[in-house]
């Protein structure tokens, strides 16, 4: 999955001389929380619904007036994405620099933008959970084959594989997370355990209550 798989399009903006309290006006219509700030087409930084209660908030040492500029509290040079960017190249720059959103240009113009909302949606998508299924848990030997082995444990069942998300579990382990085409994944866990796989979820056990 890509950046402009799960970007907003277009990217609401606003120019730098515009007051804060167009800017405010503008996230509440639209239901938004950050604004890339735009001159002309380029684009010069990004605010935010908290950069603009904290410039105008009576607690702080010296409040700006709403009708203050929004060049005056933007944050200037901000980091980008590009449409062709994989989704979790966008989420890993995300939390490295603890940003809440990321414009996206293509050729230095604006087209869009991706938000923490917007990789939460990318993960819901990637991990199957808007289709009805059922979920497995696995941890298998990392080592060549043993993902095949079960996808064909899984196929030969008649059942189809939604998605696979796989991260390491230790030095000579992976944990595999299934989406499969069946609500009754106890019986298929009974079944894979049979066949000495080691099945994490479901549980061999109901929860205690």
């Amino acid at each position: 999955m890509l950046v402009r798989d799960i970007m907003r399009r277009p990217a609401i903006s606003v120019s730098g001389d515009a007051t804060l309290r167009d800017a405010y006006r503008t996230m509440q219509q639209e239901g938004i929380r950050h604004l890339p700030v735009c001159d002309g087409e380029a684009l010069v930084g990004v605010v935010t619904d908290r950069d603009l209660r904290l410039a105008t908030s009576t607690l702080s040492d010296s409040p700006l007036s709403p009708d203050r500029r929004v060049a005056e509290v933007m944050s200037r040079n901000p980091e980008t994405a590009d449409p062709a960017d994989p989704v979790e190249d966008a989420a890993r720059t995300m939390r490295q620099k603890k940003i809440g959103c990321l414009p996206v240009l293509d050729g230095g113009r604006l087209v869009g933008i991706i938000t923490g909302l917007d990789l939460l949606d990318a993960l819901l998508r990637m991990t199957g959970v808007d289709k009805p299924s059922g979920r497995l848990e696995v941890r298998l030997p990392d080592r060549p084959g043993e993902l095949a082995r079960l996808t064909s444990f899984i196929g030969e069942r008649g059942l189809n594989v939604h998605s696979i998300l796989t991260h390491p579990d230790s030095a000579a382990s992976v944990r595999v997370v299934l989406r499969v085409g069946s609500i009754e994944t106890r019986l298929l866990a009974e079944e894979l355990r049979r066949s000495q796989f080691e099945v994490v979820w479901p549980p061999e056990k109901p929860w205690p209550r």
